[in-house]
């Protein structure tokens, strides 16, 4: 096999997001409809035996760093064990809504968990359930808790700050996250919604959200950042961060070393692709692991320079975050 999953750029993905499912215990306002999305049939998804399979396969090609998403990833069966047999292959790491760890953040710390990203725009009760159409704030936050009782640390949360609707709290968010140890990321909003509504107009950006966490604190540019997609700075000095990841407007498509593949076993080579690399029914068909990696690295090798969001002609992707995996 070859030794990397090269680009005609140079970059070499080294690490693979992977969703488990594209079901969700959550409705998100920006995510899906109140009544959710026709989910996959369950026949589509990858079983517990494939995934491990072609992470193994992507392991041999270099890829180090494996991220678990959604969807929402707990409420995939017998996670942990899952779990177990992945962290013996990569790095393994996890994004989720935060619903589930107060039960599986310690299971999966045994099983091999390293860290985990949650979710959370809002830390007011009302909001949130406007945001989510749940009334979980408080199953989120314990959750949060359980995450870092757990060791899964650093316990990172992720927000999406939107225009007239919570871009308020960017201030009173990192205060939180910094009292109680998190890591905060604040990330643009970006074009991925069912309902192809996105407004750029509507898109809290990068450097907004650096003059209002400014007005209260002092940012000073951590510049050990490499090809991780968050711009990171030191609070006050530090040791304490915080993360804001520019998608749209501070894009870092020439550092990036992602790829990502889907809970029905499509290779995508980017976040905003239009095209997917069915290795699903390559596998089913009883490929060899070689004619496996061979598939993954040209499929790599044609990923595009950029997402091209600012292009004219740029089309936001068929399949939601939800069904890509965030």
């Amino acid at each position: 096999m070859t030794a990397a999953l090269l680009d005609t750029f140079g970059r070499a993905a080294t690490d693979l997001r992977v969703s488990l499912t594209d079901k969700c215990n959550l409705r998100c306002t920006y995510c899906m409809p109140a009544e959710g999305l026709p989910w996959l049939p369950s026949d589509e998804l990858l079983s517990d035996d494939e995934l491990v399979r072609l992470v193994s396969v992507a392991a041999s090609l270099g890829v180090r760093t494996v991220r678990l998403t959604g969807g929402e990833p707990l409420i995939r069966p017998g996670l942990p064990g899952l779990v177990a047999r992945l962290a013996e292959l990569v790095d393994l790491s996890l994004t989720t809504n935060g619903l589930g760890l107060t039960r599986l953040a310690q299971p999966l710390r045994d099983a091999g968990l390293r860290r985990v990203n949650v979710s959370l725009d809002t830390l007011r009760p009302d909001r949130f359930l406007a945001l989510t159409r749940r009334d979980r704030l408080a199953d989120v936050l314990a959750g949060l808790a359980a995450a870092k009782a757990a060791g899964l640390e650093p316990v990172k949360v992720n927000t999406v700050l939107m225009r007239d609707v919570n871009d308020d709290e960017a201030g009173e968010l990192l205060d939180w996250s910094l009292a109680h140890g998190y890591e905060l990321r604040f990330i643009e909003q970006m074009p991925l919604d069912p309902q192809h509504s996105w407004d750029r107009g509507q898109m809290v950006t990068a450097e907004e959200v650096l003059e209002r966490l400014s007005a209260r604190h002092t940012l000073t540019v951590d510049p050990s950042r490499g090809s991780a997609p968050a711009e990171v700075w030191l609070v006050d000095g530090g040791p304490a961060r915080v993360g804001v990841v520019g998608s749209v407007t501070r894009p870092f498509c020439g550092t990036c070393d992602r790829i990502r593949l889907t809970a029905d076993g499509q290779l995508r080579t980017c976040l905003f692709a239009r095209d997917e690399f069915d290795l699903r029914t390559a596998l089913r068909a009883g490929e060899t692991d070689e004619e496996l990696a061979a598939r993954m690295s040209s499929a790599v090798l044609g990923k595009k320079a950029g997402h091209g969001i600012d292009d004219p002609s740029f089309l936001q992707p068929d399949r939601p975050m939800s069904a890509i995996g965030g």
